[in-house]
């Protein structure tokens, strides 16, 4: 129970790779999630603003667009 099974030694490469691979992959993960946590911060605060300018300002709708068609 003590001993690394292959299994156990196929973990390790992979978390190892994805750690120390070549050209900063660990890096270049953590950037791309912390672009996506931004964007979801600012969705959030135009939500906030569209909530705050009123109920007209959410109610419009845009009427669907005819095909041109014919």
């Amino acid at each position: 129970m003590g001993a690394f099974t292959p299994l156990h030694w196929i973990i390790v490469a992979v978390v190892v790779l994805v750690l120390f691979g070549g050209r900063g992959k660990l890096s270049g993960l953590l950037g791309d999630a912390g672009k996506g946590i931004r964007a979801f911060r600012e969705g959030l605060k135009d939500e906030g603003k569209a909530d705050a300018s009123g109920p007209a300002a959410s109610s419009k709708v845009e009427a669907p667009k005819e095909d041109a068609r014919g």
